[in-house]
């Protein structure tokens, strides 16, 4: 008798007695177990809302400006942003599906191929990656929290001080209290997050809407910027800048491509999701940039005093502004759009990801917490110093390694095992996936050389440039590679655990 019930939609849960025989094992906790249909809820408007609420953000605002400062013009700008998130779309696709089919979280779907131990290797590199995420917005939260700050209150700059690590404390003080806000929504659970996404996402878009109608109104048109031509003098000069920017854009997403089964695992349907996601992402990660792109071009006429770089960042632009209410209202937008994408991008998966590690030890909410201190630990300030930086070595660095990892999920889930996973056997630690699977390991392994050898051999710098693109292609090959010319012994354990 089967310990799983498929339903009529193709959707998958274990039968009471399959989970209760699961429910004492070490692999097993709330958080992780495979969510009962009764508890999926989310439609497509909440996976619209959710990469609506998430595109919205600093980062995204500011990504053109590291584009444009490496030479292209606005058009090519946002056709390079627009291209990456259409290439980036397919593998979160493929990677949503067993969360919708199996109601499993991203560590626990990695178990299929890494093996129940193993899988701690994608799940804690892709968390590593998230905590310096989380530090990076939080730091844009607490910058946005200190201008709101400095809008009533009179000397808030200097009022704790001086300058310590090259920051006043109440700057250090406005990051600590952003920090907090994250942790506090985190031990509150998902269902606030599907909340606080639903109305965050068209509030963001209906502010900046606003900003933007205001600033070109006192700008009387565009500026500068829109007529600008690029650098670039020849295709060639173009294309050694178009193939880096465009890995550098399918690494910021490169993370979600991995864990959105951590969200998938909540959907009503394969559909709704599907639906969601593909009209969401591409489409908003470009009209949020566009949109950056005519605020920073009217801002050019409207604050002439204004050094190049700031006019990037919305939290000094807005900072320009003379009156209080509207500095509030705007600080207050930025920070709710950096929370909601902080909340949802870089703290539900490493929670997830350190909870896999020690299931009886680490809740969701203790990972939560343990990633909110490792992003601390990382320097986001430092991080977010240098524009091109984030881009070309941030981005595009992470990209290769989470890239390898892609290739190993999709190839083991869509042509090794053709989307079929025995659900009961990802919480057995003597089920068919126990230990390690060496073979994905070496493919993730060889990945993440060819996709990382240009940093250190100048020639292969070309692989380099295609980090991703390369840590996925050898990954995929490899590890399919492997498990038809050495297949595990799969013996199901399934009374076992």
């Amino acid at each position: 008798m089967s310990e799983t019930i498929r339903h009529a939609d193709g959707r998958i849960e274990l039968q009471t007695e399959a989970l209760q025989s699961i429910k004492t094992s070490p692999l097993y906790n709330e958080d992780l177990a495979p969510v009962p249909i009764e508890k999926r809820n989310w439609t497509t408007y909440n996976y619209a809302a959710l990469w609506i609420s998430m595109a919205h953000c600093i980062p995204t605002y500011m990504m053109a400006s590291g584009l444009i400062s490496a030479g292209m013009n606005w058009w090519q700008a946002l056709l390079t942003i627009l291209l990456g998130n259409i290439i980036v779309l397919a593998p979160i696709l493929l990677n949503s599906h067993p969360g919708t089919k199996y109601g499993i979280p991203f560590p626990v779907f990695a178990r299929a191929s890494y093996g129940t131990i193993g899988s701690n290797l994608p799940a804690l590199m892709r968390g590593t990656v998230a905590c310096g995420w989380f530090g990076i917005q939080a730091w844009i939260g607490g910058a946005a929290l200190q201008t709101f700050f400095a809008a009533f209150i009179p000397n808030w700059q200097t009022l704790l001080g001086g300058a310590v690590g090259g920051h006043t404390p109440t700057e250090w003080l406005s990051f600590l209290i952003f920090w907090a806000m994250n942790i506090l929504i985190i031990f509150r659970g998902m269902d606030l997050l599907r909340r606080v996404e639903n109305w965050a996402a068209p509030f963001v878009l209906v502010m900046t809407a606003i900003l933007l109608a205001w600033i070109l109104y006192q700008a009387g048109g565009v500026g500068f910027l829109l007529s600008e031509p690029g650098k670039f003098q020849t295709f060639g000069e173009f294309w050694t800048i178009f193939i880096p920017s465009l890995t550098a854009m399918i690494g910021f997403w490169a993370t979600l491509s991995l864990n959105m089964p951590d969200f998938t695992r909540f959907g009503k349907s394969q559909r709704e999701q599907v639906v969601g996601q593909v009209i969401a992402l591409p489409s908003t990660m470009v009209i949020f940039a566009a949109m950056g792109i005519l605020i920073t071009s009217a801002a050019v006429v409207v604050f002439p005093q204004m050094k190049p770089e700031e006019l990037w960042d919305p939290v000094k632009l807005v900072g320009q502004f003379s009156q209080p209410l509207v500095v509030a209202i705007s600080m207050f937008t930025i920070v709710v759009a950096t929370l909601s994408v902080n909340i949802a991008a870089n703290v539900v998966s490493p929670a997830n990801d350190f909870a896999n590690a020690f299931p009886k030890y680490i809740s969701f909410r203790t990972g939560g917490l343990i990633t909110g201190i490792i992003g601390i630990l990382m320097q986001p300030w430092k991080l977010l110093a240098d524009p091109s930086g984030y881009i070309f070595s941030w981005l595009l660095g992470y990209s290769g390694g989470l890239g390898s990892i892609a290739g190993v999920l999709i190839a083991d889930y869509w042509i090794i095992r053709r989307k079929n996973l025995n659900l009961g056997d990802l919480y057995r630690t003597k089920g068919i996936y126990q230990g390690w699977n060496w073979r994905a390991v070496v493919a993730t392994i060889l990945g993440c050389f060819f996709a990382w050898v240009g940093l250190l051999f100048e020639p292969l710098k070309i692989l380099y440039d295609y980090a991703w693109f390369v840590g996925f292609g050898v990954s995929f090959a490899a590890h399919y590679v492997l498990m038809k010319i050495s297949p595990p012994k799969e013996e199901s354990s399934a009374v076992q655990k």
